[in-house]
């Protein structure tokens, strides 16, 4: 039987949270992170900000070279956790007795089939999905009424399809996608909107000509030729099917890497050589669990056994070995851990979710909601 399945996310969480606890920020393009005259880099940008080409993990002075009006505002991650807190607290009050993933600091899944209902016919299971968009109104209502911060929603028979749905409409939108129309909606989309098409795999499959997922719809070949044993998955995804249960607790939450060095070392060149070597690791790991990061962290360790480590959150998901290369060096400056010879250095991620689509497009009606 279908379920019903709502994905709530965040509308740029960390600066929307920043423009509303300052309101002269409104409308500007907030860059949350290091200032451009730093060697800082992007926590997080607002869509005024997105809209110039900034992202997470940009280096700060790119950034602001990019969008050179830029506010730059050093990250409160306190803030951001005590808020992800109270929404996921209202996520849970609307959920009360159903099952509830929370994925990220500001993104849930909420399956409320037990609720609306489900079905084995299309027009059972759409007359259930449409049964849920006054709950997902309502609570989008109650997030805006009780944090001021926008949020966006997708509705749909799956995981696969819910999360496509939030991320279709933003900001403030709310998305049904009927199972009747699934695989309509799904065909002008850019491969990389399918769950665990990072961007290895998605050069793989523009290298094979699949550019859309309606070239995985029409392709006739197998596609494990291309993806290995993950084929099958692919082709089903293609068609928006996906029976992943909805699950309420991390079966992974960190991946980590660590080099023990034969002699202590403080050779940048070496140090360096390490962690491309560790980033790649991690980021094949990530890809072959499809998942993505928030959080990176490193750590250090001296002669002496002294252990010290450093981490850094962004907004947007990392998978790509050049972003957490690029971050660890920046943590490892930052805070001149390498004032002396280390005798091992490791490098971890954290904050663990799906990997995101991208920014989806291409003549879908999207559904702006009322609730405002």
């Amino acid at each position: 039987m279908a379920r019903v399945i709502l994905h709530l996310d965040m509308d740029a969480f960390f600066a929307s949270v920043e423009q509303r606890d300052r309101p002269e920020l409104k409308g500007l393009p907030v860059i949350v992170g290091g200032s451009p005259e730093s060697r800082g880099v992007v926590c997080a940008a607002s869509y005024e900000a997105r809209k110039f080409g900034v992202r997470s993990a940009l280096p700060s002075r790119t950034a602001g070279r990019l969008c050179p009006q830029g506010v730059f505002l050093r990250p409160r991650m306190d803030r951001y956790r005590d808020e992800s807190r109270a929404i996921m607290g209202i996520v849970a009050a609307a959920a009360e007795g159903v099952t509830v993933e929370q994925v990220s600091v500001d993104e849930a899944y909420l399956d409320f089939t037990a609720v609306c209902g489900g079905g084995e016919t299309e027009r059972d299971v759409d007359g259930a999905l449409l049964r849920a968009v006054p709950l997902g109104r309502a609570l989008k209502a109650r997030v805006w009424s009780e944090r001021g911060l926008t949020a966006s929603i997708g509705i749909a028979s799956n995981k696969l399809l819910a999360k496509l749905g939030s991320d279709f409409a933003k900001p403030d939108g709310l998305t049904l996608i009927p199972e009747r129309d699934k695989v309509e909606f799904l065909r002008p989309l850019g491969v990389r909107a399918l769950h665990g098409v990072g961007a290895v795999t998605e050069g793989v499959l523009h290298g094979a000509g699949l550019r859309t997922v309606g070239d995985l719809q029409d392709h006739t070949g197998d596609l494990r030729a291309l993806v290995g044993s993950w084929g099958p998955a692919l082709r089903r995804f293609a068609f928006g099917d996906d029976d992943r249960p909805l699950d309420s607790g991390d079966e992974v939450k960190s991946i980590s890497s660590e080099e023990t060095f034969v002699r202590d070392t403080a050779d940048r060149v070496v140090l360096r050589a390490c962690l491309r070597e560790q980033s790649g690791e991690l980021a094949g790991k990530l890809v072959k669990r499809r998942l993505a990061a928030r959080t990176l962290q490193v750590k250090v360790r001296y002669g002496d056994f002294t252990t010290l480590t450093r981490q850094f959150s962004v907004e947007e998901p990392l998978t790509e070995a050049r972003d957490l290369y690029r971050l660890a060096c920046w943590l490892l400056g930052r805070d001149r851990l390498v004032s002396r010879p280390l005798r091992l250095l490791g490098l971890g991620v954290s904050g663990l979710s799906e990997t995101r689509a991208r920014q989806l497009w291409l003549g879908w009606e999207k559904t702006k909601s009322s609730s405002r």
